[in-house]
């Protein structure tokens, strides 16, 4: 994807008080193939537009009471995506003697949002940060083996230096000796980036029994150190004529 292929709108807003300061993003991205329309608060993604399956997607967890944006939310967002387009042909002109810009991600990571329990279900977590242009691939193996079940990937979020930030999620259920992998594919890469994650068993901390060795190194020197206080003291006392 060269740099003109590509259009990003970010539309900053910033309301504070005393106490807090929260930042307000409005992101429109187009290529001629791709499209993102999302609006998020201090970081956390609040609401994307689905292009593929035509519907607005509310990303927060269950737990957290959604902010609506309204019925017709999904159909500006296809207005936006359509302007986007229109801009991005009328720019192609102006953009053609650009060299394209390609930062390769500076950041891969992959974890688990919750502690680790055989047989119970988790979500692994591939965070990619730092690339430029947006987006990244990820994929995702089992044991070597390409998996695609229950996993997601949210829209690139932009980041201050003018770099993306993209999280790709994997639905697993954590069996001993199983091992998992993110694969990231990127403009600026010359080959994909890897990260490995291995399912151990949870370590179960051993109850020892009481040990006998301390108490019974700690005796001796007592011993030890009273014999060589009463041989002291003797021959103080014989050296002073005492005894």
């Amino acid at each position: 994807m060269k740099m003109k292929d590509l259009l990003l709108f970010l539309s900053y807003v910033l309301w504070g008080s005393a106490d807090a300061l929260h930042t307000d993003i409005h992101v429109v991205g187009c290529s001629y193939i791709h499209g993102g329309v999302m609006f998020g608060l201090d970081r956390e993604e609040l609401w994307y537009a689905d292009f593929e399956k035509q519907m607005d997607v509310y990303p927060q967890p269950p737990f957290v009471q959604p902010i609506s944006f309204g019925d017709g939310a999904y159909k500006i967002a296809v207005a936006n995506l359509y302007g986007c387009r229109q801009f991005l042909q009328l720019s192609e002109t102006a953009m053609k003697d650009f060299p394209p810009r390609r930062d390769a991600p500076s950041g891969v990571m992959i974890y688990t949002r919750n502690e680790v329990e055989l047989r119970a279900k988790n979500t692994l977590v591939c965070h990619v940060t730092g690339f430029y242009p947006a987006p990244v691939k990820v994929s995702w193996t089992k044991n070597g083996q390409i998996t695609t079940g229950g996993s997601s990937i949210n829209n690139p979020y932009p980041n201050k230096n003018g770099t993306f930030t993209q999280i790709a999620r994997l639905q697993f259920i954590p069996q001993q000796g199983d091992v998992y992998s993110c694969t990231v594919e990127h403009l600026g890469l010359t080959k994909p980036l890897i990260k490995i994650y291995n399912v151990d068993t949870p370590e179960t901390p051993e109850k020892h029994k009481p040990s006998l060795g301390p108490a019974v190194f700690c005796g001796l020197g007592v011993i030890i150190g009273v014999l060589c206080a009463a041989g002291g003291t003797f021959f103080i006392l014989k050296a002073n004529k005492c005894i």
